[in-house]
């Protein structure tokens, strides 16, 4: 028999329901104007793989499987064409059986993220449309993806077309703000500068010229970096954020900057500018072809140490450096052939002139499959990379490779396989700055690719198979294999004047077996 006092929640709740429904009815009226409109992308992953190609002293020993899952979850609210609205919500890689990932026994991690949040809507009277929020933003590029930035900022973007042929692009972005704790003096004491000249502010501009037969977008953008935007409470530069101080400043693959810069300057300046150029005009010929070009004033001396000798030198901290890059394809009824290729400049030796890499905010490389995940989790545990953003700016490199893409012999089976030789311009006189004993997955480059010198060599092979099972889901298996080529001389050699400590560097080909099941709406 039902107590009364259960009976008189149990009211309680369906008034608070009926309410509910009704002020939800009553609201009706209100948002009839708003459509909203649902995509997302579920992916799971099982795969074997082994992505560590170097490794010294003491090399950790990783999984060879993985089973993960990543899901997307984009809702747009569109009041009409002049007005939108978009939040796009990732639940983020999970390792199967990770309790920090949420895939532990029990589940319930908090892993839920915001990865855009903007609105876009067009100016009253005229035909300038502008995006404002977090946001994707790719630099114009060709040949290969975008070498500088291909990632989520939050930021302002606006588009102005003139004609049907000539249009004006226009962006502000901020990587970075108000993350700097503050520092301290010589005595201790509290400076008070927390969250101050931290900031990294970035405007472009670009000016797409399409004809018919060929697109041409030149692009250039200025940037202010903030002394504080990266640097730890004692001076050096913040190497826990990672990809950003280590691409943008002087920073020989994993060497940490130590001590304080030889500047008081508040700001230093930025500058990127590309050539994009794609020809359609010969069609069934393709051809991409794009230039690139980057500086990072530094902020002036910090030390660097030399292993070889065990002692410290002086190094500039600014950056600059260019990047070329092409492609040739030719369609066919069965498959696209094609021809790609690219040349960096890469660091001189000497770190008292800083870096001549190009530098980057955040690369997203894409000529190949396996190698284009450097620096992410990704060589970690090589089995859950499919996950993973592109992470690449192919700085300090060369490489040329040949592919065919889009291969399909039987109905809703499709296949991509790709050679790539990668060589390095990096002069072999830069490894005695890497610390090989501690430092043992040297292929990450300083989280924007993998640093060859110009003795090492790499030879990658891509087979992607992609297998249409519904309208929405697909299965892909993607296998991938890189000889590893690196120059023990000089690895070995070069970073200490003790022979003995040869027998401490390790070199292993990587290699990786994936399947991943995508359902996408």
């Amino acid at each position: 028999m039902v107590s009364a006092s259960l009976m008189s929640r149990l009211k309680q709740k369906c008034m608070v329901l009926f309410l509910a429904a009704g002020m939800l009815l009553g609201g009706t009226t209100a948002a009839q104007a708003i459509d909203f409109k649902a995509t997302g992308e579920w992916l799971f992953g099982f795969g074997l793989g082994n992505a560590a190609l170097n490794g010294g002293k003491g090399t950790p020993k990783n999984d060879i499987f993985s089973a993960s899952q990543r899901i997307r979850m984009q809702l747009d609210a569109v009041a009409s064409e002049n007005l939108s609205g978009t939040l796009f919500f990732e639940i983020g890689v999970q390792d199967w059986g990770n309790k920090d990932d949420g895939a532990a026994l029990g589940a319930d991690g908090v892993i839920v993220k915001v990865k855009n949040a903007y609105i876009d809507w067009l100016v009253p009277e005229t035909d300038l449309r502008l995006r404002m929020g977090i946001q994707a933003l790719a630099l114009p590029n060709a040949a290969g993806g975008s070498a500088i930035m291909d990632a989520d900022v939050a930021g302002i973007t606006a588009t102005y077309k003139f004609t049907d042929e000539v249009s004006l692009s226009a962006f502000w972005m901020r990587p970075t703000n108000d993350n700097f704790g503050g520092s301290t003096d010589r005595f201790g004491r509290n400076r008070n500068d927390a969250n101050y000249l931290d900031n990294i502010d970035i405007f472009g501009l670009s000016v797409p010229l399409t004809f018919e037969g060929i697109d041409i977008n030149p692009w250039i953008a200025y940037g202010i970096f903030g002394r504080n935007a990266l640097r730890t409470p004692d001076g050096g530069l913040e190497t826990s954020d990672g990809v950003l101080t280590s691409t943008l400043l002087a920073n020989p693959g994993h060497q940490t900057q130590l001590g304080g810069f030889g500047s008081d300057r508040a700001y230093s300046s930025m500058f990127f500018a590309g050539l994009p150029i794609t020809v359609t005009a010969l069609d069934p010929v393709n051809i991409e072809f794009d230039v690139n070009y980057g500086y990072v004033e530094g902020f002036g001396r910090t030390n660097v140490v030399d292993y070889k000798w065990n002692r410290v030198r002086r190094g500039e901290t600014k950056r600059e450096g260019w990047l070329i890059k092409a492609l040739v394809e030719y369609k066919m009824d069965w498959g696209v052939p094609g021809i790609f290729g690219w040349y960096s400049s890469g660091d001189d030796g000497d770190v008292k002139n800083g870096s001549e890499r190009m530098p980057t905010i955040a690369g997203g490389g894409s000529f190949t499959s396996f190698m284009g995940l450097a620096g992410s989790d990704y060589w970690a545990n090589g089995t859950k990379g499919v996950f993973y953003e592109k992470n690449l700016s192919y700085a300090g490199t060369w490489g040329v490779g040949l592919q065919v893409r889009d291969m399909t012999f039987l109905e809703d089976l499709s296949h991509t396989f790709r050679v790539a030789y990668w060589g390095g311009t990096n002069s072999p006189d830069m490894v005695k700055y890497f610390n090989c004993s501690a430092d043992y997955d040297l292929m990450d480059g300083a989280y924007d690719g993998p640093y060859l010198t110009t003795n090492d060599g790499l030879l990658e092979f891509n087979l992607d198979n992609t297998y249409k099972i519904y309208e929405n889901l697909s299965v892909s298996l993607d296998l991938g294999y890189i000889v590893n080529m690196m120059d023990r001389g000089t690895w070995a050699r070069s970073w200490t004047k003790n022979p003995g400590n040869e027998r401490s560097f390790s070199k292993h080909d990587a290699w990786k077996a994936q399947m991943t099941f995508a359902y996408t709406f």
